[in-house]
């Protein structure tokens, strides 16, 4: 089998959620989009009650089904404060880093659906007149958003329809290379959405019905941690989270492989089914790593704190840079879906 050729489509759905902003709990835009592409291939969906999206991939042993979780809510900020500037402090969404924003173009989302333009600056950025830019911490008590408006004080922006709790996005700057690499804010984890979208793909395509009920969780609040904390389908027995997989030092994975996580920070992962992943890479040729992720957590982790009785594991194409400016590869991608059919197969 070619896995190969799901590569591009792979990374046209990822590119495709990408413009959808997303950051946890304004998700309903990029909810109504996936459910659209798993319908356009055949499956049913349903949404849950915070705008996850469960996706039923078909099977026939629906005793033992498999749950697959990724996440399509990023990371963002929120209006916490119009200072009297009109300039905008705001609050994290998730485990956003004031390092990784300044500079960074952006939109501020009112409750009315209007979209503001801005960008994150360091307070007092012009660097001819701040004599000490180069040691100012940065943190969201020294970033602020300067909007792309006339505004000179906050009564200005309160014209305007911002408030204290709108959503601001930050522009995820997607770019695909020749050479097969994706760049973009946000790879964690809507690569992972278009890797179980060319899961979906492979399936309709080759006709296939799989041995077990398999089922997609494609949650909404990951980012913030309760992600994967309900909707777990009736049957299910066994949950693997599809999530980016880490690249730094002290790792053996690349963007060019798909990693097997084998323990996190909630502690190591069920040992049947980490065999089983990497059984299923090896005979499927995948390019793989084993790793420990020392700071990370996952949507099947929140499964399990709920009190779900099930096996469990960890599985994700190369990200570098998690939660900055993130690169994997399409081999990555393809190594994961590889992985994926090859288990459940």
């Amino acid at each position: 089998m070619d896995f190969e050729q799901y590569g591009q489509f792979i990374l046209e759905e990822t590119a495709a959620l990408l413009a959808i902003d997303s950051p946890s709990g304004m998700t309903q835009a990029a909810a109504e989009h996936v459910m659209a592409r798993f319908e356009a291939l055949g499956f049913a969906c349903e949404r849950t009650r915070k705008d996850g999206v469960i996706v039923h991939l078909g099977g026939e042993d629906k005793a033992d089904g498999l749950l697959l979780e990724a996440h399509m809510d990023t990371l963002g900020g929120m209006v916490c404060q119009i200072k009297p500037s009109g300039r905008l402090k705001i609050t994290n969404i998730g485990g956003l880093n004031a390092n990784n924003v300044e500079t960074e173009n952006c939109r501020v989302v009112t409750r009315s659906g209007a979209v503001i333009e801005g960008t994150a600056q360091l307070c007092n950025a012009s660097i001819h007149v701040n004599g000490n830019y180069n040691d100012e911490k940065r943190t969201f008590d020294t970033i602020e958003i300067v909007l792309d408006e006339d505004v000179k004080t906050a009564e200005d922006v309160k014209k305007l329809g911002v408030r204290v709790g709108d959503y601001v996005c930050f522009d995820p700057r997607v770019r695909i290379t020749k050479s097969g690499y994706i760049k973009s804010r946000f790879l964690d984890d809507k690569l992972s959405v278009g890797i179980l979208l060319g899961y979906a793909k492979y399936l309709h395509d080759e006709h296939i019905t799989p041995r077990r009920a398999v089922y997609a969780h494609i949650t909404s609040f990951e980012e913030v941690g309760h992600g994967g904390s309900a909707s777990v389908p009736q049957g299910v027995t066994e949950a693997i989270a599809v999530d980016m997989g880490c690249v730094g030092e002290g790792l053996d994975c690349d963007e060019r492989r798909v990693s097997i996580c084998a323990k996190d920070r909630s502690g190591p992962f069920h040992y049947a089914t980490t065999n089983g992943l990497i059984a299923a890479a090896e005979k499927m040729g995948a390019a793989y790593a084993v790793d420990v992720y020392p700071f990370y957590s996952s949507d099947v982790a929140t499964t399990l704190r709920a009190g779900s009785d099930l096996r469990f594991g960890l599985i994700g194409a190369g990200v570098y840079a998690s939660h900055g400016y993130e690169r994997s590869h399409v081999d990555g991608a393809v190594a994961a879906l590889k992985v994926l059919a090859g288990y459940i197969e």
